[in-house]
């Protein structure tokens, strides 16, 4: 552990928003969208096909995870059958600090014995993701699946197999 607890502000900030822009502010209700958010076992649906992509990718390439997560991502993974597919998973739960923070990407860089710069990390949160993995030095691409950032010029796919073809070329 690097020290420190986790700073879950960014899902605070999110559902803020979110509920300001539906008239709907209510703290409660704001509390109880943080929780199960930061509640990793409400995140155990993949897509069909999720295993098979994810194998294709890493007979090319050196995988692994950086999440936001409450120290149980593994046992997530490992649930939807996928956890073999990573070659390392990284919890902030268990490192003490969340995306965007440098640390986190450095923690996973470190446990993967790689360099910032020869790595890309793929993310769906544009100011967490994209924006933390280039600020400690790494490449990377959004995983856009609903689409919001296709008038953007930023590297994005919106799905694991866009991913699988734009790795390709």
């Amino acid at each position: 552990m690097l020290g420190g607890s986790v700073d879950h502000g960014f899902w605070w900030t999110f559902h803020t928003y979110l509920l300001e822009g539906l008239g709907a502010l209510d703290d409660g209700v704001r509390q109880t969208l943080v929780e199960n958010t930061q509640n990793s076992a409400n995140w155990d649906q993949i897509l069909p096909g999720t295993r098979e992509t994810l194998d294709r990718i890493r007979a090319d390439y050196r995988i692994a995870v950086i999440s936001n997560a409450d120290g149980r991502i593994d046992q997530v993974l490992s649930r939807c059958g996928i956890a073999d597919c990573f070659e390392t998973i990284t919890d902030s739960g268990i490192v003490g600090v969340e995306k965007p923070h440098a640390a986190i990407f450095a923690a996973a860089l470190e446990a993967m014995q790689a360099r910032a710069d020869e790595s890309l990390y793929v993310g769906d949160v544009y100011s967490v993701d994209f924006v933390g993995a280039r600020n400690a030095g790494m490449d990377a691409v959004l995983l856009d699946v609903s689409g919001a950032y296709r008038e953007q010029a930023l590297p994005r796919v919106e799905s694991l197999v866009d991913l699988e073809t734009w790795l390709g070329q």
